[in-house]
């Protein structure tokens, strides 16, 4: 069987580049494939029987869906992809009742690009309050972008979740321990307070969440309240699963194998 790994490109890898691409390495080494870019599949897909895929640009999601309505195993799914845009993914979680913050509040307000994932610290914008939210509000149009999320703030530890749906793994980190950021947004939040929460139950909705978006490799940010509770601020299609890589790699391998026979 043909295994093509599809990389991510530089544009939708923002101070991630090299961590993105060891993932897509340690997964397609595993299964003996090889590698193309997003820009070459964008342009020429090779035929393959399963695709590990963690391209966000039209083009090459646009070849990937012919690959999947010709029967070929796409992992993740460019639909799952396109659905884990910032906006559909708000609309999405909001329909099924999933947690998420309220767009009203009083401790400020996240301004988010709602078009696919951050491609630069000023796709995700904290705002203290209504007047500095109109003002990033008018920044983002300036640089044509209109679809955008609003989020209130919330009060909490934030966490990053890493999971293979239908697997064991899932691994819960707090950033604000280990001090690994993308953009340093997690110090807004403060240093973590380790507020007691259901693992079981955070872990369930996240996998119904990657369910709902097609999305079996996935990673996700969450606010855990001091009650307790916990809230999604974002959901990923494929992180560079960084502080776990090797276990993420032997996992998604095995969600692979479960499903097709190498």
């Amino acid at each position: 069987m043909t295994v093509l790994g599809v990389t991510r490109a530089e544009q939708f890898s923002p101070n991630s580049i090299e961590k993105d691409r060891i993932i897509m390495d340690a997964v397609v080494n595993r299964l003996h494939g090889y590698l193309i870019t997003e820009e070459e599949a964008a342009v020429h897909l090779p035929q393959a029987d399963i695709y590990l895929n963690m391209a966000r640009g039209a083009g090459a999601l646009a070849r990937l869906k012919e690959r999947e309505e010709q029967g070929a195993l796409v992992l993740n799914s460019a639909y799952g992809v396109e659905a884990c845009r910032r906006s559909s993914l708000d609309l999405l979680m909001r329909r099924h009742h999933l947690p998420v913050p309220p767009r009203e509040g009083s401790d400020g307000y996240w301004l988010k690009r709602g078009d696919g994932a951050a491609q630069c610290a000023e796709d995700v914008v904290f705002c203290a309050d209504k007047d500095a939210l109109e003002a990033a509000r008018n920044r983002f149009a300036v640089r044509g972008i209109t679809d955008v999320i609003v989020q209130a703030h919330v009060k909490g530890d934030l966490v990053k979740c890493y999971g293979v749906e239908g697997t064991d793994f899932f691994r819960v980190f707090y950033p604000g321990d280990d001090g690994e950021s993308k953009f340093g947004d997690e110090e807004i939040n403060g240093i973590p307070r380790h507020y007691s929460f259901q693992r079981q139950q955070l872990q369930a909705s996240a996998e119904f969440l990657s369910r709902l978006t097609r999305t079996p490799v996935y990673g996700s940010d969450a606010i855990i309240t001091p009650q307790g509770d916990f809230v999604w601020i974002d959901f990923n299609d494929w992180p560079s699963f960084s502080r776990c890589r090797e276990e993420a790699a032997e996992a998604i391998v095995s969600w692979v194998k479960r499903r097709f026979v190498i």
